[in-house]
């Protein structure tokens, strides 16, 4: 898996942001100084597939509060969703799925799936009267069927693109 430094990021929230270990990032990386990354670098994360082998790919409405699954670019499915509230905007931007947990507790309903954005996921709700509205604190809620049946689909690896 390739990520591409944006402005402003650094090694270490990269790490963060794909749950994998500093040190093997350098390492996979030949890095000398991990201080010094700029943006549009390439930088290898070790243990990810990449994403263009896999023929799923999510995209996110936030306007219209919908998921869309691709297959091979064909839209398979859409879901509605819950987005961000005021001042917990979800982000806008391209990320990938990176792990899975099912039943995470809590108000994550049945299942989780992390993006590579720390603190940022898609999942199911206790609160399903939520869908269709903005007011997570930044995750993308989903009935839990719907975060189940997903989940089950794609695989770890997977491309999601967050669209206003």
């Amino acid at each position: 898996m390739i990520h591409i430094v944006k402005q402003g990021e650094t090694l270490n929230q990269i790490a963060r942001d794909y749950r994998t270990p500093l040190p093997a990032i350098i390492t996979a990386n030949t890095i000398i100084n991990p201080n010094v990354i700029y943006p549009g670098q390439s930088i290898i994360i070790p243990g990810l597939p990449s994403p263009s082998t896999i023929p799923f790919h999510i995209e996110v409405s936030v306007s219209k509060r919908l998921l869309m699954l691709y297959h091979n670019n064909i839209i398979q499915r859409e879901y509605p969703i819950a987005v961000g509230r005021i001042l917990h905007d979800t982000p806008i931007g391209d990320y990938i799925i990176i792990n899975k947990a099912p039943n995470p507790g809590g108000p994550f309903g049945t299942m989780w799936m992390s993006l590579s954005k720390e603190h940022y996921g898609i999942h199911g709700t206790n609160a399903p009267s939520s869908i269709g509205k903005a007011v997570s604190r930044g995750c993308i809620r989903m009935y839990n069927q719907d975060v189940e049946a997903l989940s089950t689909l794609v695989p770890i690896g997977t491309r999601v693109s967050i669209r206003p």
